[in-house]
């Protein structure tokens, strides 16, 4: 049976009314507020035609929630899955669009466009809009680069795009559309060419969409304001609905997002939020900022429980991330950063806790004072981590950085040093191994005269099934696989009928059953051609595959490819392997069904490295963590020496063109005009300052994934220019004394 802390039990105590609740990392907040719901529905305060509405930050959360929920509720004799709705804010925002598709202009077959179709939508039109304005390039680029124009170009066109994104999403988050602003634009008689790059690919980009029946997920949030406000009786009818409100991860909400559970719940005012505006680390990519939380937790009328305690960490590691907020709070040298960072301390918990914090003393918490090559460290980690693992086999291991290509190379030593490892990165290395299968197939039925393509389609499926045949022999499958290479007429072993024409002779060194049952297969599947793409999909992932989290994400695969089909019928085969190589290459978000895609959980996995990205750590815990990259470049501090990752090297002066475009168009949609004339660089530099304080919290969630052991180490950069994050020199130094 649960127990509850003092500061939980308080959290317990609610029963209606705004409720504000800031959580350490590892204080249980996922824990109590499960417990809440539980709580709230056993007392009976609901009407049968009522709920508990829970809203989380990512997918993986709501299993998470649902499932815990579900335990509270067999411990009081409920029955599962009534009474409570568990949703993301994007999923959240669907339901209510779904409810009254007309009231925000949309069919009733409405589709949602995924974020690399909408990046690859984004990247065609940007550079159309290059080739009709080339004067822009011409200003914004370095002179010095026009030589190697076609490789800087490319660099500046990725730049643009995701520039043009992050416009889009602020624009859709002040609720303005593509027409509005430009309409603000001509009433001001405002040009400047950032100015008007955002608005032109805005506008074309909503164009495209609106052709396509599709929305993004920032339109999801706006448009179900746009249902709220417009049917009253629909809202009151939600409210009824929904009489609690619990918010998790409120710290990463955005101001739309706040607005939408503020009117959801304005009729009996019952939202709890719970969250840690020390964990907000996703401002570079949202819209979101932890103020809106700060801003709540002191608002009048809101009851405050602060969830200090944690027994997730030895106490050399709550103390070092301790010392971090309290270093930055007091001494960090940049005293817009001084707020970076805020109070409550974790506290360790107390004697008699069912979570009692890991022994540990001050040796848990390591960092490596020497700086290598970028290389050298993952060589370095990786040859520790070996040695950590065959002396820890039952311990749990993790690599953290601070960006998905980092991982991608500790993945690669790892696997080469044989290392047992999973990745969190942008999609998981089960879901990108189905998916090459998937692609590897339609590559063969495309171009059915290519023995390289036969070939590794035969190697990918085979060495998909090593984990169900005992009798897996690697040498045997490449042995075959350079038979199939070396067929000159490939018809002579795809369309021979062995009643009519001799038998296929194959060499003694080759899987003749196997290589039987393939060719098969491959006729099969090329006769099945003619069908529809999705269908052709299915039929092939129903070959080959039998695990059910595989299976699940064919049926995803289908959908995608059949999508893109609707949108544009004259897609070739080609183009449905460039959208699934897209995946298996690690360029496209996309979650399978496996436990690394939906709830992951560590303890699962000892004796096996888990390489993510800081952000995809966040809600994980590991014995042994290593943080990499904690240089100068990774974690900067507004210092004359720090490099940043968003001003790019072949800009004008260095400038940050995505700040000064996101500060211009704010000004206009705040109707501060002078803002739009400030002197050069300044924004640039303000800039810096939100993106410092966001690693400093970065930093603070790396270390506190931590249970046992931390290991800190960095790299001197590819120029040898790096140097240790400053918080790390100042806060080690201070440890020594």
């Amino acid at each position: 049976m649960f127990k509850a802390r003092p500061s939980q039990a308080r959290v317990l105590e609610y029963r209606s009314g705004k409720l504000g609740i800031s959580a350490v990392p590892g204080s249980g907040k996922t824990h109590i507020l499960s417990a809440l719901a539980a709580k709230l529905l056993y007392e009976g305060l609901l009407d049968d035609d009522q709920e508990i509405l829970i809203v989380t930050l990512v997918n993986s959360a709501v299993d998470n929630f649902t499932n815990r929920i579900q335990q509270f509720m067999r411990s009081y004799g409920l029955i599962p899955n009534v009474g409570y709705r568990v949703r993301t804010l994007h999923g959240l925002a669907h339901d209510i669009v779904r409810g009254r598709p007309d009231l925000a202009q949309l069919a009733n077959d409405f589709a949602i466009i995924d974020e690399k179709e909408a990046q690859d939508l984004l990247g065609r039109i940007t550079e159309g809009w290059l080739l009709d304005h080339p004067g822009f390039s011409e200003k914004w680029l370095r002179s010095d680069t026009w030589g190697s124009r076609s490789k800087i170009g490319g660099l500046f066109h990725d730049a643009l795009v995701s520039m043009a994104g992050n416009f889009i999403r602020v624009a859709k988050d002040a609720r303005t559309s593509a027409q509005q602003l430009s309409t603000m634009l001509a009433e001001h008689d405002i040009n400047t060419d950032l100015l008007e790059f955002g608005s032109d690919i805005y506008s074309e980009y909503q164009r495209a969409l609106y052709q396509r029946g599709e929305v993004d997920f920032d339109d999801l949030i706006r448009l179900a304001m746009q249902v709220l406000e417009a049917d009253p009786d629909y809202l009151q009818r939600l409210q009824h609905r929904w009489l609690y409100i619990l918010e998790d991860e409120a710290q990463d909400s955005s101001r739309l997002q706040e607005v939408i559970l503020r009117q959801l719940s304005a009729s009996h005012g019952n939202w709890v939020r719970v969250g840690d505006p020390n964990q907000a680390i996703f401002e570079t990519f949202t819209t979101a900022n932890p103020e809106y939380l700060k801003n709540f937790l002191i608002e009048p009328g809101v009851s405050y429980v602060p969830l200090p305690e944690s027994g997730r960490s030895a106490l050399p590691i709550i103390k070092l991330a301790n010392h971090l907020i309290q270093w930055t709070n007091t001494s960090h040298p940049v005293l817009e950063l001084r707020t970076a960072l805020t109070i409550p301390l974790i506290q360790a918990t107390a004697p008699g806790d069912p979570q009692q914090n890991p022994s540990g003393d001050e040796r848990c918490v390591t960092l490596m004072q020497k700086g290598y090559s970028p290389d050298r460290e993952i060589t370095n980690v990786a040859e520790n981590i070996k040695k950590f693992i065959e002396a820890n086999p039952d311990r749990t291991v993790a690599v953290l950085t601070t960006r998905n290509d980092r991982g991608e190379k500790m993945i690669d030593k790892l696997k080469g040093m044989e290392i047992p490892c999973l990745e969190l990165l942008r999609s998981t290395q089960s879901t990108r191994a189905v998916t090459a299968i998937i692609a590897a197939v339609l590559a063969c039925i495309e171009m059915p005269n290519m023995s390289t393509r036969l070939a590794e389609a035969y190697t990918l499926i085979r060495r998909y099934q090593t984990g169900m045949d005992e009798n897996f022999n690697e040498t045997r499958v490449k042995s075959a696989a350079e038979w199939l290479r070396k067929r000159s007429q490939l018809g002579e072993f795809l369309y021979s009928d062995p009643s009519t024409e001799p038998t296929v002779v194959y060499h003694d060194e080759v899987e003749q059953d196997e290589l039987e049952r393939f060719r098969a297969l491959m006729l099969r599947w090329h006769q099945a051609s003619i069908l529809p793409i999705g269908q052709l999909v299915l039929l092939v992932g129903q070959d080959i595959f039998s695990n059910a989290a595989d299976i699940g994400l064919v049926h995803k695969l289908s959908l995608l490819l059949s999508d893109l089909r609707a949108n544009d019928p004259n897609l070739s085969i080609k183009d449905y392997i460039e959208a699934l190589n897209s995946i298996t290459k690690n360029q496209r978000r996309f979650l399978g069904f496996t436990d690394l895609d939906t709830g992951f959980d560590p303890d699962g996995h000892p004796g096996k490295v888990v390489v993510a990205t800081i952000h995809k750590s966040k809600g994980l815990e590991w014995d042994r963590v290593y943080i990499l990259s904690a240089n100068n470049y990774d974690f900067p501090s507004a210092q004359p020496h720090d490099t940043y990752y968003s001003e790019k090297w072949y800009i004008t002066d260095g400038l940050n063109i995505e700040a000064e475009a996101l500060h211009q168009l704010r000004a206009i949609l705040t109707n501060k005009l002078p803002e739009l004339y400030l002197p050069q660089g300044a924004v640039t530099n303000l800039a810096r300052i939100d993106y410092c304080a966001e690693r400093l919290r970065l930093l603070y969630v790396g270390i506190t994934r931590a249970r046992r052991e931390l290991v800190i180490t960095w790299n001197t950069g590819q120029k040898n220019d790096s140097s240790l994050a400053l918080p790390l020199r100042e806060i080690f130094v201070d440890r020594s004394d």
